[in-house]
């Protein structure tokens, strides 16, 4: 269709952008900065949470924050972008990220680093459909489009790896701050880029009014729900509080979903989600989301206040995970998906990934890192990236055009929601082990050596004793995928909806594997 025609018809455009590839650069750059920082702040946080007082009680947060506020706004988010046009979406949301970066580089106490850890996630839920929407968008041919998306999971896979280390070394050699800071000159070089770069194709803006009802309820419900959670640790799970925000978060998820099922443009489609293989998808990647960011929360701190490593070698060590990750979703994922049915491999992928989390059981004080944690994080990595790669794909397979976007920003949701519930709860349990173990057999030590030798064996029973949650998360998981999730192989069976019209077909369909951070 040439632009002409499709000015006149009010189509979008689908006549290439010559400057696509450019702009796949300036795209690629600003996935990497979430990305990095997503990774980065893990490394720093027992040297930010010293440096501000932040209460063991209270560090989740920092992770808590963001996830939140970008699981929440996500729907929000794309739905902005639709509206507004995804380039200025885009450029809106990088300039944000780095304001926010530059307020939690500069942070003096908790509550601002729990503020720039909020404002960070709610600019990336602008940031972060706007950027998947213009690849969409401007990369129309299924060859190119494959290639462009391939590349911007390589650097979603990478930069993990690339965040854990340079979290470490700007952790040790310069400060924590620089882990905020950073993002600084790759949010202004993306946005500068994006500017002059990026010309979205035209007609493609949804102007349906906005669905404001649905975006306030969806956001209380779930902050009510995640700190629900959180209070439990500090107050207890019979806490009148803590019983009376979960009791909100299911009547305010309740008038969401009433409200969803009769307003006339709503934030989230009910049709995207009670179908059967994407609703088994969103449901089983958010439990794995859930098991996988408590991980991470433990691991850091076992290796560095247990086993005494600095922040450099805390992110080297992290790197099988990773490697595991990138070679599951590339090699195993990518090469099988279009062979086997998903399920099988979202099933055994979740129950390999619960096989590693049953090895960190065994956690104890001098565990050997290349005899207990190498296996283990190898085989997490493995199952996660192999289960990962065809649930991204068949999660937006087969839906309705103006659905896509709310399809592909719902596997994003139910990850970070999963990540905000998965570190308040299993967080929660630790703390309540750990204080168990130290009132039990505090009495009997002696000295002040004993003592902190009591401490750091409490820590480690808190931790795995919150691991045996992760593994039985991971096993419903594994059930759910291959109850719920019926879908042939791509390519082997017609999918209800799917854009045949559009050109591409099911094995066309590339997904981004997204690492649990």
């Amino acid at each position: 269709m040439s632009e002409t025609t499709s000015k006149a018809s009010g189509l979008p455009d689908t006549t290439p952008d010559p400057g696509r590839w450019k702009a796949l650069v300036f795209i690629a750059l600003a996935q990497l900065m979430v990305v990095l920082d997503a990774t980065i702040v893990n490394i720093a946080l027992p040297s930010a949470q010293q440096d501000l007082g932040i209460s063991d009680g209270n560090r989740q947060w920092v992770v808590t924050a963001y996830a939140l506020a970008f699981g929440g706004l996500l729907l929000f988010g794309g739905r902005i972008a639709d509206l507004w046009g995804r380039k200025r979406a885009f450029v809106v949301g990088l300039a944000g990220f780095a304001a926010a970066s530059a307020l939690g580089g500069a942070a003096t106490n908790e509550a601002m680093m729990f503020g720039s850890r909020a404002l960070q996630g709610a600019f990336g839920a602008l940031l972060a459909p706007a950027a998947l929407s213009l690849l969409a968008v401007m990369f129309t041919d299924a060859k190119e489009r494959a290639k462009a998306f391939g590349i911007y999971g390589a650097i979603a896979g990478g930069g993990g790896a690339v965040g854990l280390i340079l979290g470490g070394f700007l952790t040790e050699y310069l400060d924590w701050r620089w882990t905020f800071f950073v993002n600084i000159p790759f949010a202004v070089v993306a946005a500068a880029g994006a500017w002059f770069v990026i010309r979205e194709p035209r007609g493609g803006r949804n102007r349906s009014p906005l669905d404001v009802p649905g975006v306030v309820l969806s956001t209380l419900g779930l902050v009510a729900l995640v700190y629900g959670f959180t209070r439990a640790e500090s107050d207890g799970w019979s806490d009148s509080v803590t019983v009376g925000m979960f009791v909100a978060s299911a009547v305010l998820l309740a008038a969401f979903v009433a409200v969803e099922a009769r307003v006339k443009a709503p934030l989230l489609p009910l049709r995207v989600v009670t179908e059967r293989n994407r609703g088994g998808i969103y449901l089983s990647l958010g439990l794995a989301i859930i098991a996988m960011f408590g991980l991470f929360l433990f691991l850091t701190y076992y290796l560095q206040v247990v086993k005494g490593y600095t922040p450099v070698k805390t992110g080297f060590a992290f790197l099988p995970m990773i490697a595991g990750m990138i070679t599951g979703s590339t090699q195993i994922g990518t090469r099988l998906m279009t062979r086997v049915a998903p399920r099988l491999l979202m099933g055994p992928g979740f129950l390999v990934a619960a096989l590693g989390m049953l090895l960190l059981t065994r956690l104890e004080i001098d565990s050997s890192y290349a005899a207990l944690l190498l296996p283990a994080m190898l085989l997490l990595g493995l199952g996660m990236g192999t289960a990962f790669m065809p649930a991204m794909s068949l999660a937006t397979q087969g839906v309705e055009p103006r659905d896509a976007g709310v399809a592909s920003a719902m596997v994003n949701t139910s990850q970070q929601v999963g990540g905000a519930i998965g570190t308040a709860l299993l967080n929660t349990i630790a703390a309540s082990a750990t204080a168990s173990y130290i009132t039990d057999h505090l009495t009997g030590a002696a000295d002040a050596s004993q003592r902190q030798l009591v401490q750091l064996e409490g820590m480690v029973q808190g931790y795995t004793t919150a691991i045996w949650f992760a593994v039985g998360i991971l096993v419903v998981a594994a059930a759910i995928a291959l109850t719920f999730v019926n879908a042939g192989r791509p390519g082997g069976t017609t999918v209800t909806g799917s854009e045949a019209g559009a050109g591409e077909t099911a094995q066309d369909e590339v997904a981004v594997p997204v690492i649990a951070h």
